[in-house]
């Protein structure tokens, strides 16, 4: 967990205005007790598109390879904070509130812009290094998947190619794998049957389409 959990100037100063205001400072505190709720944060694997978290919510996955920081205009600015931020926010609507995964995920990235503006960093600049660590689908590098990464976020965006070669790379626990693999084989059949759907949805549309131009000629030539 980010040794860098409380405000470093003025972490029990009081507000010049009232609580309720917009206020960075107050953005930190909230950004500090947030971080002191982490029950377990691993640094140690392979997370597609930079972070996750387990199913049970317990920990929260941020990739092995990506810098614990980046230099912003003379300042060493440490990320990993602000991506348990969004972690946390996104499992919490997801669990608690029932949210899809696409809705948690942009309520989640507001609150780590708004962290990352706080902290008086740019989100172009934040964005940019963020990026250039993101590991997609053929990537190498995404060799040491955790057994237990929720991937929800995975389904729900149905990148399927994704969850296909995370399963080549599941931790070598048996029982655990054995697990994820029937799960992954559930979101396969579920996202093929949805694939389906989408296919027979564009045909029917496209067999509709020349009968309505057939009837506005028809109903041109009456006029």
């Amino acid at each position: 967990m980010p040794s860098n959990n409380c405000h470093p100037n003025a972490p029990h100063v009081k507000l010049k205005t009232p609580d309720w205001y917009i206020s960075s400072l107050m953005m930190d505190r909230a950004l500090d007790a947030v971080l002191r709720r982490v029950k377990k944060f691993d640094r140690k694997h392979d997370i597609p598109y930079l972070a996750g978290y387990s199913q049970d919510g317990k920990t929260i996955y941020i990739d092995r390879h990506l810098p614990k920081s980046f230099s912003f205009r003379g300042r060493i600015i440490e990320v990993d904070r602000f991506l348990i931020l969004h972690e946390e926010v996104e499992k919490t609507l997801i669990d608690q509130l029932g949210l899809h995964y696409m809705h948690a995920h942009q309520i989640a990235t507001r609150a780590e812009e708004a962290a990352v503006h706080a902290h008086r960093v740019t989100w172009k600049a934040y964005d940019r290094f963020m990026q250039k660590y993101v590991k997609k689908i053929g990537d190498e590098r995404l060799s040491k998947v955790p057994v237990d990464l929720d991937l929800k976020p995975y389904r729900d965006y149905h990148d399927y190619d994704l969850l296909e070669r995370m399963e080549q790379h599941l931790a070598k626990d048996k029982v655990l794998a054995a697990t994820r693999k029937a799960e992954l084989k559930d979101y396969a059949a579920a996202f093929r049957e949805h694939l389906r759907m989408q296919h027979k949805h564009a045909m029917e549309e496209a067999a509709v389409e020349p009968r309505k131009k057939s009837t506005r000629k028809v109903a041109k030539r009456a006029a």
